[in-house]
């Protein structure tokens, strides 16, 4: 049985879900988080779709042996890639991401929105049935975006390789009508401010990252797992890769004096 002081575990191909745990702190401010960046393996937009649903399983089974109430998948290409098996093999709840192109199909006044992902999350089927449920009503513009994964990973947020980057995949949207721009990876908000400068003041930029804190609390309320002891919670981090190197970034992208631990490797080799 699970209690509602149990912790929330939350995980991503690396530091990018940190932009959906500061929803989840906004959201959720009495609930104790364990945030689980597998930063030796980022990113996984480019990897085997067996190996993300590998790496997601042995990650979601470390959560589950500290205590996890409920899973955040704060990846969408793990989403894509994994969150049906997930939900099929373990009985918690499990809330993950989707692109937020709902929204943006709702709001844009040019009838043009553009989407950033990766191209395993351009190709997965959760962003096929949006596409198909929405494409029909908006003119939706797909732009995979190699490198911008590495770029957070690096901490360069607004470098001289981030510009050019960012330039080479935001213009061309904006050139053919875009109004509205989905930022379809949990890495990419924190380049909103330079993806916004580049768009320019017009186009609005959006992501998922607060309707999932939303979800969560719905999902947790409706288990009766909701924290409820008027204290603020606290954080955990742990890292697969460097936990000094991953440390640094998480500071610079969370808050200052955090300690992350070396997440110690189960068996990634099955999914079963």
């Amino acid at each position: 049985m699970r209690s509602a002081a149990y912790p929330i575990g939350v995980f991503d191909s690396g530091v990018g879900g940190l932009s959906v745990l500061r929803e989840i702190r906004r959201e959720l401010p009495a609930e104790n988080l364990i945030y689980v960046a597998d930063s030796a393996h980022a990113p996984y937009g480019d990897k085997a779709r067996e190996f993300i649903e590998a790496r997601s399983f042995a990650i979601t089974r470390f959560l589950l042996h500290c205590g996890a109430k409920a899973i955040v998948v704060a990846c969408n290409t793990a989403t894509g890639a994994a969150v049906t098996s997930l939900r099929s093999h373990f009985t918690l709840p499990i809330v993950a991401m989707e692109p937020a192109i709902k929204p943006a199909a709702a709001q844009t006044t040019t009838g043009v929105i553009g989407v950033l992902a990766t191209r395993r999350t351009l190709a997965g089927q959760n962003f096929v049935k949006l596409f198909a449920r929405y494409g029909s009503d908006v003119e939706i513009l797909a732009q995979a975006c190699p490198g911008l994964v590495e770029q957070v990973e690096a901490g360069d947020l607004a470098g001289e390789k981030t510009r050019d980057l960012l330039e080479n995949y935001v213009i061309p949207l904006v050139a053919r009508g875009a109004d509205t721009l989905v930022l379809g990876c949990t890495h990419y908000p924190f380049l909103r401010p330079l993806i916004q400068e580049i768009a320019g003041p017009n186009v609005v930029v959006i992501d998922s990252s607060d309707a999932v804190a939303r979800q969560l609390r719905h999902r947790l309320v409706a288990h009766g797992l909701l924290a409820d002891t008027g204290e603020c919670g606290v954080e955990q981090f742990w890292t697969s890769a460097d936990p000094t190197k991953t440390a640094a970034i998480i500071a610079e992208l969370w808050k200052p004096d955090i300690k992350v631990a070396k997440l110690l490797e189960p068996d990634s080799q099955s999914a079963g």
